[in-house]
C-alpha cells in the first residue's frame, strides 16, 4: 500500500497477487491429491472487443493457476436452445466445477435464462438465484465476485464493519444488490441508491463507507466525501486520451478519504481473482473436499 495525499490506497493488483499465489499453491496440492486440476468452463458469444480482452485474461489467470479453462467460443446468430444445450452438458461434465457465461451476450437471448440454467454448484460468477438466496439467508455459497472482492478489498483496511454507515451507489444485480448483502452480512447498516435517489449528496457525505457503482463517469464528487471514509470505486472508462478512470472523482476524494481503490488497479483484479477463488471452492464441493 502506498500514500496518496491524505487516502491510503487499497492496492487491489498486490493484494490479487498476493491471494493467487496462495490458491495456485492450493489447486498444485489438489490437482496431485485428486488426480485431475479444477475446471473452468468460459461461454463467449459473440465478438464484442471488451468481452474478448476479459475472456482472455480470465484464461490466462486460470493457465497461471494450474485451473484447466474449456473454452467455448460461439458465434453471434448461437440461439439460445444451442446455449441452453450446451450449458446442460457442461452441467454434467464431472472435469468442469465451474461455468461462466460473458456478459452481455446478444440482443436475441435472454441473460437470465442461461444464468438460471447453470447448476449452482457451478455457478462461480455467483449470479444464480439460488447463490444470491443464500448470501441473502446470511448463509453464502458461492459469492458473487465483484462485491466478494470488494469485501477482500475491506479486509484490508482492518476496520470493523459492524455499525459501520454505508453507501452503494448503483442497484444492479451483478454488483450493487449482493454488495449490500455482503455488508450486512458484516453488519454494517447499509443504503443502496439508484437512479430514482433524490439528492444523493446527502446520503453520500454521512457514509463511512461509499461503493461506488453506478457506471457513471465522476458521479461521486470528491467534496462529498466524508473525511476519514473508505471509498471503493467499481465503475470503470475509458478517456479519449485511452487513460481509465471510475465514478468517483478520484483526485479530490483521496484528499478526504482515509483508504481509496485507485482506477485501474482496484476493483478489476480482485473480481477476477475471487472467480477464481468460487472455481477452487466449487471443486473442492465437487470432490468432497471443502
Amino acid at each position: 500500500m502506498r500514500s496518496l495525499m491524505s487516502a491510503t490506497i487499497l492496492d487491489g493488483k498486490a493484494l490479487a497477487a498476493r491471494m493467487r499465489k496462495t490458491l495456485a499453491d492450493e489447486v498444485s496440492e489438489l490437482t496431485e491429491k485428486h488426480g485431475r486440476a479444477p475446471g473452468l468452463a468460459v461461454i463467449l458469444v459473440g465478438s464484442d472487443p471488451a468481452s474478448q480482452v476479459y475472456v482472455r485474461n480470465k484464461k490466462s489467470a486460470c493457465a497461471n493457476m494450474g485451473i484447466e479453462s474449456f473454452s467455448h467460443d460461439l458465434p453471434a446468430d448461437t440461439t439460445q436452445q444451442h446455449l441452453l444445450g450446451l450449458i446442460s452438458e457442461l452441467n454434467a461434465s464431472p472435469k468442469v466445477d465451474g461455468i461462466l457465461v460473458q456478459l452481455p451476450v446478444p440482443n436475441h437471448i435472454n441473460p437470465d435464462s442461461l444464468i438460471e440454467a447453470i447448476d449452482p454448484g457451478k455457478d462461480v460468477d455467483g449470479f444464480h438465484p439460488y447463490n444470491v438466496g443464500r448470501l441473502a439467508a446470511r448463509k453464502p455459497a458461492l459469492r458473487s465476485c465483484t462485491p466478494y472482492g470488494c469485501m477482500k478489498l475491506l479486509e484490508e483496511t482492518g476496520m470493523d464493519l459492524h455499525g459501520k454507515e454505508c453507501i452503494i451507489v448503483g442497484a444492479s444485480n451483478i454488483v450493487g444488490r449482493p454488495m449490500a448483502l455482503e455488508l450486512l452480512l458484516a453488519g454494517s447498516t447499509v443504503t443502496i441508491s439508484h437512479k430514482f435517489t433524490r439528492n444523493l449528496c446527502s446520503h453520500v457525505e454521512r457514509a463511512d463507507i461509499v461503493v461506488a457503482a453506478a457506471g457513471k463517469q465522476g458521479l461521486i464528487k470528491g467534496e462529498w466525501i466524508k473525511p476519514g471514509a473508505t471509498v471503493i470505486d467499481v465503475g470503470i472508462h475509458r478517456l479519449e486520451d485511452g487513460s481509465l478512470t471510475g465514478d468517483v472523482e478520484f483526485e479530490a476524494a483521496a484528499e478526504r478519504a482515509a483508504w481509496i481503490t485507485p482506477v485501474p488497479g482496484g476493483v478489476g483484479p480482485m473480481t477476477i481473482t475471487m472467480l477464481l477463488a468460487n472455481t477452487v471452492d466449487a471443486f473442492k464441493t465437487h470432490v468432497g473436499d471443502a
